[in-house]
């Protein structure tokens, strides 16, 4: 099993979904994860890591709000000294045509799932400079890789994701700092399950092995990414979706 013992990981957006499932399993193989969310919605996620003999302390953050995402690093800073692992997580969809997209609709996209990247990475860096080690993953999307009508501003953001990593892996490599991608493809997650079966099996037959992925799928990849096994992986996009784009 990866060992993360001994590792600080944040993981914004950690109080439902992909994000929870993440903290959980970083926690699972010994990293002491701060869960990030708006409010106290991330202390059910360490409820669970507790309850499982691990550790970890949610924190409140609201992602676009640079002054909350600064006054959360130099928390986690405070009391540990240290970062080791970001993953920038936290997301939002306002799905509509492009003839009806409202222009709230895009910013608000943007602003929640690429630029507070942006933002706390700039934050995370010193720390991780200093230390001349750590893993920047990013969680994107297929519709990133595809592209999906209805979803022009959460393809963008989520492309953006990619081509920003790239850009960092270039140049962070030289400070032992790694920067990668995971874009997850149809997910079994609260808002999938919201849909009618019919339309979940309508997907699953899209998808090559057959099956919607689990949160347990994309958090797997997250640990390799952040494990000692992936030190020589940097600015590359690893696709979590059964097959439905190669």
């Amino acid at each position: 099993m990866l060992d993360l013992t001994g590792k600080v990981a944040i993981v914004t957006g950690a109080s439902r979904g992909i994000g929870r499932g993440v903290a959980v399993m970083l926690a699972s193989r010994g990293a002491h994860v701060v869960a990030a969310a708006r409010g106290e919605n991330a202390a059910s996620t360490i409820s669970e890591i507790e309850g499982a003999g691990r550790t970890g302390e949610a924190v409140p953050l609201e992602v676009t709000d640079a002054a909350s995402i600064d006054a959360m690093v130099s928390g986690v800073l405070a009391r540990h000294g240290r970062i080791d692992i970001l993953v920038n997580n936290a997301g939002i969809a306002r799905d509509q045509l492009m003839l009806r997209m409202k222009r709230e609709d895009w910013d608000d996209v943007i602003a929640t799932n690429l630029t507070p990247a942006f933002v706390l990475v700039q934050a995370a860096l010193k720390p991780m400079i200093k230390q001349r080690s750590g893993r920047i993953i990013s969680i994107s999307s297929v519709v990133g890789q595809t592209g999906n009508a209805g979803q022009a501003n959460y393809a963008a953001s989520k492309a953006g994701l990619i081509g920003f990593s790239k850009a960092l892996a270039r140049e962070l490599a030289s400070r032992n700092i790694t920067v990668n991608v995971v874009a997850p493809g149809l997910i079994e997650t609260d808002m999938t399950k919201a849909i009618t079966e019919k339309a979940q099996g309508d997907w699953a037959g899209q998808i090559p092995l057959g099956r919607l992925g689990t949160t347990a799928d994309v958090a797997a990849a997250v640990c390799f990414l952040a494990s000692d096994e992936a030190s020589y992986i940097t600015g590359q996009v690893l696709a979590v979706n059964g097959g439905m784009y190669m």
